[in-house]
This record gives C-alpha cells, sequence and structure tokens, in this order.
C-alpha cells in the first residue's frame, strides 16, 4: 500500500440502512448462495464420477460450475454475515483481496466461456476430427489457459489499485469490494488508472465477445447443411451456452466498459453476474440435459450422492 494511505477499513453501505430490509435481502442471498453451491457442485460430482460423461463439453462444464461457486463465494458470505451487524466493514487489505479474488475467478470464467465455444465450434462444424482435435491434453491446455489469464487479468486489475494513496472518506455505496467504487476513496488523481482499467477488463471483453461471435457466426452457417434433426440437436446445446454467456457479459458490460464512474443500478447489476448466473447455470446448462440427469439418476441409485 502506498506510504500516504490513512484508511484501514472500508464501510459498506450495503443494499440499504433499514436492518428489516437488510435481513430479507440477507436472507434471499442465502437462499441462492446454498442452491449455487448444491446445484454447481451436483454438477462437478456428477461429471468427475460418471464414467458415461467423458466429452469435453462436460468436462468444461465442471470446471465451469467449479469457478460458479468459487465466484460466488467472493461476495455472498460476506454480504449474509453484514445482515447481523450495524457496522458493515472490511479491511483495506481485505477489500483488495476481495477485488483480486473477485476478478480472478470473473475473468477466469470469461475465458472458460470462450473456450466452451470454440468446443462446440470444433464438435459442430469439424465433428469427424473432433476426438483428435479436441483430446485430453489440448482441454487440459485451454482450461489451464483460462485459469492463467483471469490470473494475469486479475493481477493487473488489483496492482493498479494497489499503488493508490487512500486518505478517506471510507464509505462506498456497495455490498462488496470493486475496482470502480474503491478507485472514488483514493486522494490522488485517477484519470490514468482508471483507463488502464478500462483496457484491461474491456480487452478481455471485447476479445472474448469477438471469439465467441465468430464461433457462432461459423456454426449457423455450417447448419444449413444439416439434417434437421441435426440442427435442433445443434441449436438447443448453443443456446443454453448462449444464454449463460449472455446473462454473464451483459452486466459486466455495463459495469466495467464504461468511465470509471458509480451508478445507483450498479447494485443491482452486480446481482446478476455474481448471483444470478451461477444460480442459473445448473439449470441453463444441466437439469434441461437428459445425459446429465440420466448420470445424476445413477450416481443417486448408487449411493454416490
Amino acid at each position: 500500500m502506498a506510504a500516504t494511505s490513512n484508511v484501514t477499513e472500508i464501510i459498506f453501505w450495503g443494499f440499504s440502512q433499514k436492518q428489516d430490509v437488510q435481513k430479507v435481502i440477507s436472507a434471499m442471498f442465502l437462499l441462492m448462495y446454498t442452491a449455487i453451491v448444491l446445484g454447481n457442485g451436483l454438477i462437478v460430482v456428477t461429471v468427475t464420477a460418471s464414467k458415461g460423461l467423458t466429452s469435453p463439453m462436460y468436462f468444461f462444464l465442471s470446471f465451469l460450475s467449479f469457478v460458479e461457486i468459487c465466484y460466488c463465494s467472493v461476495t455472498a458470505p460476506k454480504l449474509i454475515f453484514d445482515s447481523f451487524i450495524e457496522k458493515k466493514v472490511i479491511s483495506l487489505k481485505g477489500c483488495i483481496t476481495q477485488i483480486f479474488f473477485l476478478h480472478f475467478f470473473g475473468g477466469t470464467e470469461i475465458f472458460l466461456l470462450t473456450v466452451m465455444a470454440y468446443d462446440r465450434y470444433v464438435a459442430i462444424c469439424k465433428p469427424l476430427h473432433y476426438t483428435t482435435i479436441m483430446n485430453q491434453r489440448v482441454c487440459g491446455l485451454l482450461v489451464g489457459a483460462a485459469w492463467g489469464g483471469g490470473l494475469l487479468h486479475s493481477v493487473g486489475q488489483t496492482f493498479l489499485i494497489f499503488q493508490l494513496p487512500f486518505c478517506g472518506p471510507n464509505l462506498i455505496d456497495h455490498y462488496f469490494c470493486d475496482v470502480h467504487p474503491v478507485l472514488k476513496l483514493a486522494c490522488s488523481d485517477t484519470f490514468l488508472i482508471g483507463l488502464l482499467i478500462i483496457v484491461n477488463g474491456g480487452s478481455i471483453s471485447v476479445v472474448s465477445f469477438t471469439v465467441l461471435l465468430s464461433s457462432y457466426l461459423v456454426i449457423l452457417h455450417s447448419l444449413r447443411s444439416q439434417t434437421w434433426e441435426g440442427r435442433c440437436k445443434a441449436l438447443s446445446t448453443c443456446a443454453s451456452h448462449v444464454t449463460v454467456v449472455g446473462l454473464f457479459f451483459i452486466p459486466c458490460s455495463f459495469v466495467y466498459m464504461r468511465p470509471c464512474v458509480t451508478l445507483p443500478a450498479d447494485k443491482t447489476v452486480a446481482v446478476f453476474y455474481t448471483v444470478v448466473t451461477p444460480l442459473l447455470n445448473p439449470v441453463i446448462y444441466s437439469f434441461r440435459n437428459a445425459e446429465v440427469k440420466s448420470a445424476m439418476r445413477r450416481l443417486m441409485g448408487s449411493n454416490v450422492i
């Protein structure tokens, strides 16, 4: 931390200053967080323990579900705990740590969604070479690259915040630490750092979105030569992925691909990419999938779950 920093803790405004309202919101978050851990955890266990789910798609899905649990765990438990205390605080070091893991898991999720789009492109457009191209080594490298990309993104964001001096005030109108609210607390010119933060986050979003869009444009073009049954099956799989991408990318773009200012809607929008998307992921991706549901029934029948 810079030597001129006088702030040692950050105070959250939260969703509401009314304790009753805060407790109701906290109870909702507790239910959603429990559902996220159980739903995504069930997917991880099912894919890991089932011998039938060997496709790279399920391999990537299990990692996506694990990342969803980690991503939501960065913010939700703190919000739930804060409902029981009047003063919602976090140390400055804890705040920066929260920013690090928020962007680490968030960046990893973006890269995993991009990898999954490439996987669907290979499966639909190059079906005869799918198992050769997406072999176990390649899948492992792609997942490793996703984790590495998330780490590089997070280190960049955290480093830019870490070097700033904070002299007060120390109140942010949010329920967790993020770069834009914390940037407002700095007692120095933050224009250049704010610009670098936008470039860092925006470049990842633009590159990932370009890859995603290109993959699906090629997929749609290739489906013209397939049978009606083949089109429906391919579109069903792709529709699930596009839905998850939309739920995650649109709110993130609203928050991170704009000048470093905070808006009243930021807290509500943040709920979508930190809680709603991880909550809906098991429903959208897996519980509508016949193979996954069948594998879950087999595991339950054999007392694995």
